[in-house]
């Protein structure tokens, strides 16, 4: 299968009152397409980091990170903009979208910077929302809310979705929703990467990768990952 992902000893340090922080040491990661992927570490890990990293709204310190063979770890600020716009879907916590917006304007607004975008009443059906188009955010519980990030997300039809503890704010059973719609994501082969400090995640992921302290601790393929509704969230 190929790579989609390739960083090479890739460090970020961050300067600020005459100190400097190195949030990222030497980190080699190899991430195959079509995996979910779970990176685990506790507050301070550099699991942001590295998602940020990932998605292009941060340069490396030194090191490479290629996407799909190519290398943007030298891109300028335009080509990075560009970069994010067709290649990257983001999934946050928080769900950032637009309270004077409705749920399909949410959606489009976002599907019309890439070439290769779906149609945004086609993703919001596909996370189950096809009946909420022109609702308002106000209007939608946590739940649906998140379920509008990742239509927005995936209208990109991006080659990676990058997660930032997307069930954090959620009830453990809209989080499980949501955990389902993005393995499904991994399933159709896009690359799904979760950063969370919720070990359970480990249990449902195609590849686990431990950091600490700037450093990866390990990287587990995971051969036969667990059904999400088998965990006990």
């Amino acid at each position: 299968m190929s790579l989609a992902l390739s960083l090479r000893s890739v460090s970020k340090v961050y300067s600020t009152g005459g100190h400097s922080f190195k949030a990222l040491d030497q980190v080699d990661l190899d991430i195959e397409e079509g995996k979910l992927v779970v990176i685990l570490g506790p507050s301070g890990a550099g699991k942001s980091t590295l998602l940020n990293l990932i998605g292009g709204m941060d340069i490396p310190s030194d090191g490479t990170i290629r996407v799909n063979g190519t290398d943007i770890s030298t891109y300028s600020e335009n080509a990075l903009a560009d970069y994010r716009a067709g290649n990257i879907g983001f999934i946050f916590q928080f769900y950032n979208i637009l309270p004077t917006l409705t749920v399909l304007e949410n959606v489009n607004l976002v599907a019309d910077l890439s070439e290769h975008a779906i149609d945004g009443k086609t993703a919001l059906e596909a996370v189950g929302l096809g009946d909420h188009l022109d609702k308002f955010p106000n209007q939608l519980s946590g739940g649906e809310q998140q379920r509008v990030s990742i239509a927005r997300a995936i209208a990109k039809n991006p080659a990676l979705l990058l997660c930032d503890e997307p069930t954090g704010a959620l009830d453990s059973a809209t989080g499980v929703t949501i955990l389902k719609l993005l393995k499904e994501q991994a399933s159709r082969g896009k690359t799904v990467i979760i950063v969370t400090h919720n070990s359970l995640f480990a249990d449902i992921a195609d590849v686990v990768v431990r950091l600490k302290n700037g450093k990866i601790r390990s990287v587990t393929k995971v051969e036969a990952p667990m059904n999400i509704d088998d965990v006990e969230w």
